[in-house]
C-alpha cells in the first residue's frame, strides 16, 4: 500500500475527522481513507460518463425503469422534433 501526505488541512476539518474517527472507533488514517473512498464514489456517480449523448442518457434512464418500448420511441421522436424546431428550421427539412 502507498502513503499519501496531505498538507494544509484546515484545523476545523482535521478536528472533525478526528472526532468522527474516535466516535466510530477508527484511526485517523482509517477514517480519512473511508472518507476519500466515499468521496470518490460520490464524484464518479455525479459525473455523466464521457461521450454519453443526451439520447443515450435519456434511454438509460428509461431502461433503468424497464420502460423501453414504443412509448420511448414516440417520446424521443417528439424531443427530436422540438429540438429541430428550436433551431428555427422546419422539421420537414430534416426528414
Amino acid at each position: 500500500m502507498g502513503d499519501m501526505l496531505i498538507r494544509n488541512i484546515p484545523e476545523p476539518l482535521k478536528r472533525e475527522i478526528e472526532q468522527a474517527a474516535h466516535k466510530g472507533g477508527q484511526s485517523l488514517s482509517g477514517k480519512a481513507i473511508d472518507l476519500l473512498r466515499k468521496g470518490m464514489v460520490a464524484e464518479r456517480e455525479a459525473k455523466p460518463e464521457p461521450g454519453l449523448s443526451a439520447w443515450e442518457a435519456i434511454r438509460s434512464a428509461f431502461a433503468a425503469e424497464n420502460a423501453i418500448d414504443d412509448e420511448f420511441a414516440k417520446i424521443m421522436d417528439e424531443i427530436e422534433g422540438e429540438r429541430k424546431r428550436d433551431f428555427g428550421r422546419p422539421v420537414e427539412d430534416f426528414e
